[in-house]
């Protein structure tokens, strides 16, 4: 439910409201915009069925939330969230490019992926240093030290970064230096997980479940979201589907929905999505020209050797070249890159 202000209401309503809910044990959410505010409620509403709160001073009405997630909602918060993370902006005008290998092989490879890319416009280096895989003999990452030598790529390169951690032990480790928190697919509905990041001060960044729905997606987002951290960025990463000619079926129509139900930013996943290098291109166009706030996209220096994921990961050329692809799309629909 939430309590939509008059057009300049007097901060004092507004207070007196929300002194009102929390005296019932109610938790509350304000979000002030330039012309008028809304209060969200946090909690069980039975509490205050006996309250006219649309009789209050200053309240304009009264609008309860269906849906099972309420911070996430766009209802809770009409305005689009823009994440900062030390400068670089998740949502808003700008495209957020997120690039690097699928896993963390050695210095020198994460250190020349780190420079390219961002010689081309990328504002976030991605890489993993656990890495959860299908089959227990395929390589699972250099963990810790795979943790520092990201670290130090991304220093040199001028680069954030993003990493996915698998577990309370690997968040621990990453949370010394990661900017971005990465939840994947197959821990999307780890609700235990879930709880633990959203008690960090990290953004999180979450990808969709391999059979996931986008209500679960959203779902998920708020058990992050009710331990107190805002700030999740949501990630179609493709779902499991009948289709075989992919390696999941990217749902480029789940970015359109998403921006309807929720305030919260979207990027896509192109490689995960297609499982093809030569499909990422595009995918990553058509995710832009249909709103997606940023792209995460695999690249390798040698994809023909890469250690985990090389089929789907952009050679440098290949990458440069989409960059350039994109820019001019994104000027297209009104954004910058």
């Amino acid at each position: 439910m939430v309590i939509i202000m008059k057009p300049k209401a007097a901060e004092e309503n507004i207070q007196s409201i929300v002194n009102i809910l929390e005296g019932y044990g109610l938790g509350t959410h304000i979000v002030r915009g330039e012309e008028l505010s809304i209060i969200g409620i946090i909690g069980d509403k039975k509490k205050i069925a006996h309250l006219a709160l649309d009789r209050m001073d200053g309240v304009e009405r009264v609008v309860p939330i269906a849906e099972s997630y309420k911070l996430a909602n766009k209802v809770f918060n009409p305005v689009p969230t823009v994440i900062d993370v030390g400068g670089a902006k998740i949502g808003g005008k700008q495209i957020a490019v997120m690039a690097g290998p699928c896993a963390v092989e050695n210095q020198e490879m994460i250190t020349e992926t780190a420079k390219y890319v961002a010689s081309c416009g990328a504002q976030f280096l991605r890489g993993g240093a656990y890495k959860p895989r299908t089959s227990p003999y395929s390589f699972q990452g250099l963990e810790e030290d795979g943790l520092k030598i990201m670290y130090n790529a991304k220093k040199i390169a001028g680069l954030k970064m993003v990493t996915e951690i698998i577990n309370e032990k690997s968040l621990e480790n990453a949370l010394d230096y990661t900017d971005i928190i990465q939840i994947g697919a197959r821990n999307m509905q780890n609700f235990t997980l879930l709880k633990e990041v959203g008690k960090t001060d990290k953004p999180i960044l979450l990808k969709r479940g391999l059979s996931a729905t986008i209500d679960e997606l959203l779902n998920a987002a708020e058990y992050i979201m009710a331990e107190g951290n805002p700030n999740v960025i949501l990630c179609e990463r493709g779902i499991r589907t009948f289709e075989t000619a992919t390696r999941n079926t990217l749902d480029l129509s789940a970015v359109p929905v998403l921006k309807s139900k929720t305030h919260l930013p979207v990027i896509v996943d192109p490689s995960h999505g297609t499982g093809r290098w030569n499909y990422v291109e595009s995918m990553a166009l058509a995710a832009i020209a249909g709103g997606a706030d940023g792209l995460i996209i695999e690249v390798h220096p040698s994809p023909s050797t890469a250690m985990s994921d090389g089929e789907q990961s952009l050679n440098f050329e290949t990458f440069g070249k989409l960059m350039e692809k994109l820019k001019r799309v994104a000027e297209a629909v009104d954004r910058s890159l």
